[in-house]
C-alpha cells in the first residue's frame, strides 16, 4: 500500500457516505415536506415550505458535488456551510419538541451534536482535497 492510501480510502468513504446521506435527506424534503416545514423556524420569511424546498435542493446539489473527485472540495465546503445553515432548524426542533415523548426529545437533542460531527467530516474532506492538484479543465476527474 502506498503512503496516503488509507487517507484516500477514508476520504472516499466519508465523501460517498455524506453524499448518500445528503441525497436521501434532500429527497425527503420533497417526499415528506410537512416534517421539514414543521422544524423551520416560523419567523423566517417567506414561508416554511420555501426553506424546505431550498434546503432540499441544496442537499441534493451538494451530494452530487461530493461524488466527483474533481468537485469534491467544493462539495465538502458547501456541505460544511449547509450543515451550519440548517442548525437553527435543529435548535428550533429541540425547543418545539420539548413537550413530546422523551424518545422524540432524545432524537431532537441527538441531532445537535451530530451536526458538528458532519461539519468536522466535511472540513476534513475539504482540507484533504486542498492538498491535491486541482483539475486542469472543467469536468477533469482526479485519480
Amino acid at each position: 500500500m502506498t503512503p496516503g492510501t488509507n487517507e484516500r480510502r477514508w476520504e472516499d468513504v466519508a465523501a460517498v457516505t455524506m453524499a448518500v446521506f445528503l441525497l436521501f435527506a434532500g429527497a425527503s424534503h420533497f417526499t415528506n415536506p410537512d416534517f421539514f416545514d414543521a422544524i423551520v423556524p416560523p419567523w423566517l420569511p417567506p414561508s416554511e415550505r420555501f426553506w424546505t424546498w431550498v434546503s432540499g435542493i441544496a442537499e441534493i446539489g451538494t451530494s452530487v458535488t461530493l461524488l466527483r473527485r474533481s468537485t469534491r472540495r467544493a462539495g465538502a465546503m458547501a456541505a460544511a456551510w449547509l450543515f451550519l445553515a440548517v442548525y437553527p432548524a435543529n435548535l428550533y426542533m429541540t425547543w418545539d419538541w420539548r413537550d413530546r415523548a422523551w424518545t422524540e426529545q432524545l432524537v431532537s437533542w441527538g441531532r445537535l451534536p451530530f451536526q458538528f460531527v458532519f461539519i468536522w467530516v466535511a472540513v476534513r474532506i475539504t482540507r484533504r482535497e486542498s492538498s491535491r492538484t486541482a483539475p486542469s479543465v472543467p469536468g477533469d476527474v482526479l485519480s
